[in-house]
């Protein structure tokens, strides 16, 4: 046996015995989670509270902070965080609704935030999201709120108007479009393309350069361009959609990350049901309807400058209530449970129409 292979057979020995440490650790740290839940159900009085995303964004951003390498830090949070979804599983099985149908860019933020142990809960619309959450049928939801090239999600923002749902915690993708088609498609005889709305506004200079010519049908989702894609490539049709749609429908990514934007990122929201306590670095939501008088903006921003709280995005909606009223969204950093965000949300209280706190959650971790 050369040197090599002796050098080799020890460190592959020593991959093994660490390997069976890792398993003996992650079998220890789920025994401690079934503990937890055990001391959960026993608290009198009240429900069981088992997924507390304050806690997972500490424990993540622990994770990277401490992370020794040479493995990236975000790299070794995402292997965490598939510990923690397996551990929550044993605790209580999640199920997670969100726009579907399978496939699109919003069940994959939701398996980033959640993790894969999770029972993922298709809908067909946002509006059906909130509902399945509102009715208990499922823990949280995942709905998008906003594009980095294409902006706001104005049927989001408007749910929050009427449902009692609060923000429990945010998600950022990096959105990567990529060219699908079947075997056998002659990508120089392209019939027509099909993706989301959104999806071939993102990519509209790649494709005026590429496929000027070339029929755009916008669908209900990027999985649906798919699945069309997939069952009319004797048509020579093809989409633009994601990774998870091309893996769901056999189709390959012939041409890949053909967004125009490089760094394209749309930003996602859970919803659920209860209040999410801090976790050392949060934002918060809020809705308010200002008064029709001049000045009404000022009145609202000030205090933000005043208590020096930093605004984060800031939306205006037709409130609906009356020629030329509006509703204003608003982020920005910190718990609500911080004085200074109390302070302001109390002079806002006092001075708008209505005021309706959307939730305060974890800026995204991962």
């Amino acid at each position: 046996m050369s040197d090599q292979e002796q050098q080799l057979g020890k460190l592959r020995q020593e991959i093994d015995r660490i390997d069976q440490q890792i398993l003996q650790l992650v079998s220890d740290r789920a025994r401690c989670a079934q503990q937890v839940a055990e001391v959960k159900q026993t608290a009198p009085d009240q429900g069981a509270v088992f997924y507390r995303p304050e806690r997972e964004a500490q424990v993540l951003r622990r994770i990277m902070d401490t992370n020794p390498g040479p493995l990236d830090g975000e790299e070794v949070a995402k292997v965490f965080r598939q510990i923690m979804s397996a551990c929550l599983a044993l605790e209580q099985p999640m199920h997670i609704a969100f726009l579907g149908p399978e496939g699109t860019f919003t069940q994959a933020a939701a398996l980033k935030h959640f993790g894969h142990s999770v029972i993922s809960v298709p809908l067909h619309s946002i509006d059906e999201v909130f509902r399945e959450v509102e009715s208990g049928a499922a823990h949280y939801g995942v709905v998008p709120i906003e594009n980095s090239t294409e902006g706001m999600v104005h049927h989001t923002l408007d749910m929050f108007r009427e449902s009692t749902l609060t923000i429990c915690g945010e998600v950022e993708l990096r959105i990567h479009q990529h060219l699908l088609a079947a075997d056998g498609v002659d990508l120089d005889n392209v019939s027509r393309i099909y993706s989301h709305q959104q999806s071939l506004a993102q990519c509209r200079r790649w494709l005026d350069a590429r496929y000027p010519g070339v029929e755009r049908v916008a669908v209900s989702s990027n999985a649906e361009a798919a699945r069309r894609a997939a069952a009319e490539k004797d048509e020579q049709a093809v989409a633009i959609a994601g990774d998870m749609a091309a893996e769901l429908y056999n189709l390959k990514a012939v041409v890949e990350n053909i967004e125009d934007q490089p760094d394209n990122t749309t930003r996602f929201l859970v919803v659920g049901n209860q209040l999410t306590g801090p976790s050392g670095r949060d934002k918060t939501s809020m809705l308010v309807a200002a008064r029709n008088k001049p000045g009404a903006l000022y009145h609202l921003l000030e205090p933000f400058h005043r208590f020096g709280i930093s605004l984060t995005r800031i939306e205006t909606r037709p409130s609906g209530m009356g020629t030329w009223g509006y509703i204003f969204y608003i982020d920005c950093e910190g718990h609500y449970s911080d004085a200074p965000i109390q302070k302001v949300m109390k002079e806002i209280g006092d001075e708008a129409q209505e005021l309706k706190l959307l939730g305060s959650y974890p800026q995204a971790v991962l």
